[in-house]
């Protein structure tokens, strides 16, 4: 970040979840030692955000604030609703269920989350949401068990064939199903994390800082602190899982080319505290007990109005965020020796400041996994040949060859090896041609090397029943017929069992993953072995810094080497670390 005259940065910080316990603290931090000229803050409710903005914007004048409110889970037109207020909508279920599962392209539009970048384009994200916890405490255990109890109560009714009611209770069942399919947390984290990164990547994001948790406070499946009977309690573990796939998207994110810096920081303690003081319990009353007999059924719940209300119940206790409001007695024992104990959140502001400005704090969980992985090796690399030597004498004595099983994924990956393989085989019969090479191919009209590819696969029945067995269809070279197997991967089975073929389908389709006899295709092949053969001729000559992404190392076609070189170039899927 350039600095100004004045020290501070002329750059825009995102901070998500900025009034919070950690946020407000790293929000401080950030204006105190950064001095940025704009401080984006965001929070779900619009009465934190204004009250946080006006307490801000009094101790750090010089700086320009903008609050923004809403959900960044959800699209645009749902972020200002109460999730209570949404589930009770089929029509905003249906839209929560298409964002989830439906087009990503249409989610990423509509997503609120890419209006704030989108909107600031900030050069550094601060991610102070708990993520894991507004995810998993959705309470999927809790909607399972209420769609099971729907069903059995439906199976009921249909063995007693009693439908008077059941127009009522098919609603019920619908919307307690549909608030199951769009609860899922794992689903909800891909999205949100593949969006955060697009809108990152589209608008120029250089640094994201997320403020992650454990789940637990540090503790293990032993932790005595639960949201249940059960120890741990399945809602517990739902946030951990969650918080550390988070972390595992994040592992993915930070080894994307073109991306931002990511780096996480996850307290492994329980966080406190804001302040001391004598507040009423939000969720209690205080009522005059009743007495009841214990007799075959125990009421869980009974009305509030039999009880005697004696007004709000208050209570001392410290204020520890999102954590929540605990007594003198709790927040001792929970931050006791060997218990939880507890960090504060300046502390953690400070790590993410430190962060930012580049020094290595040793808190960067991201770099602390990347560091720890295995990486590739110099022996597993000398066996590579090995096996592959071998593959190839067990083909010659099986006297056939060894392409691809449609196994690993995409089906572009096997359409390519069988093109590539076949093209090679087409090679060994051009005249005046090195068999196997690229030249073979780049100096052959493409109209003649399609109907060779055809000529071949109509005589070659094994090969060409192979490829149409795994799913992998072949596309003539008129380009108006298919050659196919009973099941194809390309288009992919969405629920419908056919799709209309429109304009544009097939050449989509082909590329996705048919073998395209067609001569564009072929043409496309020749394109990609001219800048092959360019490179593999130059490599002598530049020594080591010729090995690059864009070097092929050899003259001949070898179809896995291509295929890994085309997947490196035209689809930049290639690891950076």
């Amino acid at each position: 970040m350039a600095v100004k005259p004045n020290g501070s940065l002329d750059k825009t910080i995102l901070i998500l979840g900025a009034p919070g316990l950690v946020g407000a603290q790293v929000t401080r931090h950030v204006a105190h030692e950064l001095h940025p000229a704009k401080i984006v803050v965001s929070a779900l409710l619009e009465k934190e955000i204004v009250d946080f903005v006006k307490e801000i914007k009094s101790e750090f004048p010089e700086i320009t604030f903008k609050g923004e409110y809403g959900n960044i889970f959800v699209r645009s037109e749902l972020a200002k609703s109460a999730r209570p207020e949404l589930m009770r909508n089929a029509g905003n279920r249906r839209k929560l269920y298409d964002d989830l599962f439906g087009a990503f392209s249409e989610t990423y539009k509509n997503s609120e989350l890419v209006r704030l970048i989108k909107s600031y384009k900030p050069d550094v994200i601060i991610d102070c949401v708990n993520t894991a916890t507004g995810i998993s405490y959705q309470d999927v255990d809790t909607s399972a068990k209420e769609v099971r109890k729907d069903i059995d109560a439906l199976h009921d009714k249909l063995n007693r064939k009693d439908f008077e009611s059941f127009g009522e209770e098919y609603r019920e069942i619908e919307r307690d199903i549909e608030g199951l399919l769009v609860s899922q947390a794992i689903p909800q984290l891909i999205r949100h994390i593949r969006i955060f990164h697009r809108a990152m990547v589209e608008y120029k994001t250089r640094l994201y800082v997320k403020v992650g948790t454990t789940g637990t406070g540090g503790m293990g499946l032993n932790i005595p602190y639960t949201h249940g009977e059960d120890k741990p309690s399945a809602q517990l573990m739902s946030k951990s899982s969650v918080g550390f796939a988070q972390t595992g998207l994040m592992f993915l994110m930070a080894r994307t080319p073109d991306g931002p810096i990511v780096k996480e920081i996850k307290p492994g303690a329980m966080i406190g505290y804001k302040k001391v003081v004598s507040q009423p319990l939000r969720r209690h009353m205080k009522y005059v007990p009743k007495s009841f007999s214990l007799s075959e059924r125990l009421d869980l719940h009974l009305p509030k109005e039999e009880f005697k209300n004696l007004g709000k119940l208050e209570m001392v206790g410290v204020d520890t965020g999102e954590n929540g409001f605990f007594a003198r007695g709790e927040f001792e024992a929970v931050t006791s020796i060997n218990q939880m104990e507890f960090v504060t959140p300046e502390e953690i502001a400070h790590a993410v400041v430190l962060e930012i400005k580049g020094s290595n704090t040793g808190l960067d969980v991201i770099a602390a996994i990347d560091s720890a992985v295995m990486k590739p090796s110099y022996r597993a690399g000398y066996l590579r040949a090995s096996a592959i030597e071998a593959m190839k004498q067990l083909e010659r004595q099986k006297n056939s060859p060894s392409i691809a099983t449609g196994e690993l994924g995409p089906a572009k990956l096997s359409k390519q090896l069988y093109e590539a393989y076949l093209l090679y085989k087409i090679s060994q019969d051009i005249e005046n041609a090195q068999p196997g090479s690229l030249q073979s191919i780049i100096s052959h009209d493409a109209k003649e090397l399609s109907e060779k590819l055809n000529k071949y696969l109509e005589w070659n029945d094994d090969l060409r029943n192979t490829i149409i067995s795994i799913g992998i269809p072949i596309l003539l070279p008129a380009g108006d017929q298919l050659i196919r197997g009973p099941y194809i991967k390309i288009p992919e089975y969405a629920g419908e069992a056919s799709i209309e073929i429109k304009s544009g389908n097939i050449d989509t389709w082909a590329d996705a993953g048919w073998v395209d006899l067609r001569a564009k295709n072929i043409k496309r092949w020749q394109e990609r072995f001219k800048k092959m053969l360019k490179s593999a001729m130059t490599i002598h000559l530049q020594g080591s810094a010729g090995i690059t992404m864009e070097a092929y190392r050899s003259e001949e076609i070898r179809i896995g080497e291509v295929v890994g070189w085309i997947f490196n170039n035209e689809e930049k899927g290639y690891r950076i670390k």
